[in-house]
């Protein structure tokens, strides 16, 4: 979600000048807060005719509870020369090469990056977003055929609330990020969305089938949840 097309205000958290977006939905019934590592700050969704000041009012209820989330947040890694990135779980450097032709690519546990500084960082996320449309389009396909599910299509997004999802036309979608996850979790995350194809609930015939096609679904979710934040805090 980019943060210049929310309405973005700085409001004193605990003592903490913070970015606080809002965002309206047709859907929301109800406000929502939630904390959004991608901008370090808070996003509270609103129903169409709620105001504002409704919004501000529910932060102002748990506004320890916004305060002690945002201060675990893990420390950003953003994209430039000398960061240390995962790809696969494996950590990969991030080497300029302005000379070079090519945009940036992955080598030796490097991600070389061809070009001028300014262009470093979208290059590096863009190599990272081609890798994942290989990787776990290859993965759903796969998967696809030991499940006799078909896939419509299979989309890249840069999504920070769930690491996939499966629309019921069949179309398939993944968090770009997920590539720098371990291959384990990337398996499971994938079966569990295939598994959807045929299941559109999470009830025992579903996990039944997410279970015949990965090994991993106990050991990856504990992983996710000790370290998707840092995953959202990459780029």
């Amino acid at each position: 979600m980019r943060l210049d097309a929310l309405n973005v205000e700085m409001v004193p958290v605990s003592g903490v000048l913070t970015a606080v977006a809002y965002r309206r939905s047709a859907r929301a019934r109800k406000i929502s807060m939630r904390i959004d590592p991608g901008f370090d700050g808070i996003l509270i969704t609103l129903p169409m005719r709620v105001p504002r000041r409704s919004g501000l009012a529910l932060l102002r209820q748990y506004e320890d509870w916004a305060a002690e989330k945002l201060a675990a947040l893990p420390r950003p890694v953003r994209f430039t020369a000398g960061a240390v990135v995962p790809v696969g779980g494996v950590a990969h450097v991030v080497v300029p090469v302005p000379a070079a032709r090519g945009g940036a690519w992955i080598e030796n546990k490097r991600i070389f990056v061809s070009g001028g500084e300014e262009f470093l960082a979208r290059r590096v996320t863009d190599c990272l977003k081609r890798l994942a449309r290989q990787r776990l389009t290859a993965m759903a396909a796969e998967k696809a055929v030991e499940a006799s599910a078909k896939i419509r299509a299979v989309r890249i997004k840069d999504t920070r609330t769930r690491w996939g999802s499966c629309a019921p036309d069949g179309t398939l979608a993944f968090c770009w990020r997920l590539v720098c996850a371990p291959e384990f979790v990337q398996d499971y995350v994938v079966a569990h969305e295939v598994a959807h194809l045929t299941h559109m609930n999470h009830g025992k015939q579903f996990w039944a089938l997410t279970e015949s096609l990965t090994p991993h679904r106990d050991v990856a979710s504990e992983w996710l949840t000790g370290n998707g934040l840092e995953l959202l805090r990459l780029g």
